[in-house]
């Protein structure tokens, strides 16, 4: 027994007085209808037609079940129309997932600037190291910023690439001096991040790091700010992605160390479930994502490499 077709079967009934008149509105048979409201009656255990040989009359309780009939079919047109809008006009909540350093240095500010476009969007906003399960944890989308994207099939959309750089606060290169090559760095305090993306931790090119970095751990953290400011407070030698090193390059807290080394090179995805029926939040969201943070991205290259001329001449 369909339920929802069974109650709009009765109020064509109760709104026509007949069921030969409501059968005909529908395109049913005379018989299919009247079954239809006496099996809806069965399944009540409630009389809600009282019929007579020349008319039909609603019970007390068939008159209150029809106002409930007609909120409940009008609800329900009203979710068909959202739902079906829904791919047109951005509105509602987006869940999303965003690693803590670009969520922080980039996400954030590209959700004010597109909340001013579509004011009709919320966001739920998760920062952590850890990649979420997508659909598990009910996420609309995630911000992956991983060095190889899982095949999960999910859809991925690149939204550009970054690396990481050497920095250390100015304090420590005019105390320690200025490595000139990867192998200086033997003689520099190293302070480690640790990445989920990069299990191994340093990962240069050309270089095995493990017979380079001295093995005596003196500082690990799992935040880049954190291990940023590590090496702000002169502790030591740090490898920071490209969007958290920017920001204090720019400001002159730290220094390029070999700035010709780009390490830890990682892709920026962003990964939904499908491209199919795509809410108007999520599609405008990431073709918002797409157009600015290649930009934002681009800016922090300009501004390191700037930073990476030689801001301190340390002493020797």
């Amino acid at each position: 027994m369909d339920i929802v077709q069974s109650m709009q079967i009765f109020v064509r009934v109760a709104e026509f007085g007949s069921f030969t008149a409501a059968a005909d509105s529908l395109g049913y048979s005379t018989p299919h209808v009247s079954r239809s409201v006496s099996e809806l009656e069965v399944h009540l255990r409630a009389k809600l037609i009282n019929r007579t040989t020349r008319k039909l009359a609603l019970t007390e309780v068939g008159v209150r079940y029809l106002e409930r009939c007609k909120a409940i079919i009008e609800d329900l047109k009203l979710a068909e129309l959202e739902a079906a809008g829904a791919h047109l006009e951005a509105f509602g909540k987006l869940r999303m997932h965003s690693p803590n350093g670009i969520g922080h240095y980039h996400i954030i500010s590209l959700i004010a600037q597109y909340s001013e476009l579509q004011p009709n969007v919320d966001f739920e906003l998760n920062l952590s190291q850890v990649t979420p399960d997508l659909l598990a944890e009910g996420y609309d989308l995630i911000i992956s910023a991983d060095s190889r994207v899982p095949d999960s099939g999910f859809i991925a959309q690149s939204l550009g690439t970054t690396y990481s750089v050497l920095c250390a606060g100015p304090g420590y290169i005019r105390e320690h001096g200025l490595p000139e090559e990867v192998g200086d760095l033997k003689a520099h305090t190293c302070l480690r991040l640790h990445d989920p993306a990069f299990p191994k931790g340093w990962e240069i090119d050309g270089y095995d790091m493990d017979e380079i970095i001295s093995p005596r751990q003196t500082f690990t953290v799992n935040v880049a700010d954190s291990i940023a400011q590590a090496a702000k407070e002169n502790m030591g030698v740090c490898l920071i992605p490209s969007y958290v090193a920017a920001a204090s390059v720019g400001k002159g807290e730290l220094v390029r160390v070999l700035p010709q080394v780009r390490a830890n090179q990682r892709s920026i995805s962003v990964i939904y479930p499908s491209r199919h029926f795509l809410d108007a939040k999520v599609r405008t969201w990431i073709e918002f994502l797409k157009k600015h943070l290649p930009e934002r991205l681009m800016e922090d290259e300009r501004v390191l490499r700037s930073g990476a001329s030689g801001i301190l001449t340390p002493a020797r």
